[in-house]
């Protein structure tokens, strides 16, 4: 599938309340400004577009299995070791 093209806006004149307002909405949702105007955007226009732009590595989360072995490496690597710094 073929990814749309993408345009960028500029909006001027935003009255303060209404920033505030966009702002709150984004640190509540703990999403960018950006992402919360595209949402908004694009539910007012009826578009049936994805706004996902990138795939996370959420499927990952709670599929970590500790090995010893593992844990032993890591543990070296985040040593600091002072002649490294000279």
């Amino acid at each position: 599938m073929k990814a749309e093209r993408r345009v960028q806006y500029t909006i001027r004149s935003v009255p303060q309340s209404v920033d505030r307002a966009l702002r709150g909405i984004a640190r509540d949702t703990h999403k960018s400004l950006n992402a919360v105007l595209l949402e908004i955007v694009t539910r007012a226009t009826g578009a049936n577009v994805d706004t996902k732009i990138h795939d996370d590595l959420d499927h990952l989360i709670g599929t970590w299995v500790a090995d010893p072995e593992t844990e032993r490496v890591l543990s070296e690597q985040r040593k600091v070791h002072p002649g490294d710094w000279q």
